[in-house]
């Protein structure tokens, strides 16, 4: 859904709640106060509330122009004050909840082990998967806190790519016994401290 004058198609979206039924929306650009008053005119139009989705792994700034912008990941992986993570990951899912947004696609737990990658870069919190896990921990918690679900993502891990996933189909000859042992170490600890969703690459 785009709430922006440039690519605005909210009348579709409302008759694909009306007509078809659709469950969840993903604003992708606008303005704070059009999606608020969208997503409440949609939520208002439905019997069974929709789950509204957002890409905010920086904050809602990341599609919704005029608000705060957090550090991306890679900065994030410097900080040392795991309470900072966590007290951002909240402040992200009030931002969400004031604009009708009830799941932020948020944390990357990839582990960038590739420096050629294109699509996962500064979106990871880094190389090392223990830093990964405890930092990505903390965001997802602090967004559950705030009652968001965190969705962490690219399952299995984007991390080795070297090509834009959004574009292209990669192929990667990584190991199984590499991938059990570090791309998916980071949701065997989200999953277990009980995130609500995962994203499957794409």
């Amino acid at each position: 859904a785009y709430t922006s004058a440039d690519k605005m198609n909210m009348p579709y979206v409302q008759r694909m709640v009306n007509e078809r039924k659709c469950g969840g929306i993903l604003f992708f650009k606008g303005a704070p106060t059009a999606q608020a008053y969208w997503t409440n005119r949609l939520q208002d139009s439905t019997r069974i509330p929709l789950m509204v989705a957002i890409d905010g792994e920086w904050g809602i700034a990341m599609r919704v122009d005029s608000t705060v912008a957090f550090p991306h990941e890679l900065t994030l992986g410097a900080i040392q004050d795991n309470g900072l993570i966590r007290k951002m990951g909240i402040q992200i899912g009030k931002d969400c909840k004031r604009i009708g947004v009830n799941v932020n696609f948020a944390p990357v737990v990839d582990v960038n082990n590739n420096p050629n990658n294109p699509v996962i870069n500064d979106r990871s919190f880094g190389e090392n998967k223990q830093l990964v896990i405890r930092l990505a921990l903390q965001y997802m918690k602090g967004l559950q806190e705030s009652g968001v679900m965190a969705c962490a993502k690219h399952f299995p891990g984007l991390g080795n790519t070297a090509v834009d996933t959004h574009v292209d189909l990669p192929t990667l000859a990584t190991p199984l016994e590499h991938v059990l042992a570090f791309d998916l170490i980071p949701y065997r600890a989200v999953i277990g401290a009980g995130i609500a969703s995962i994203m499957a690459t794409h």
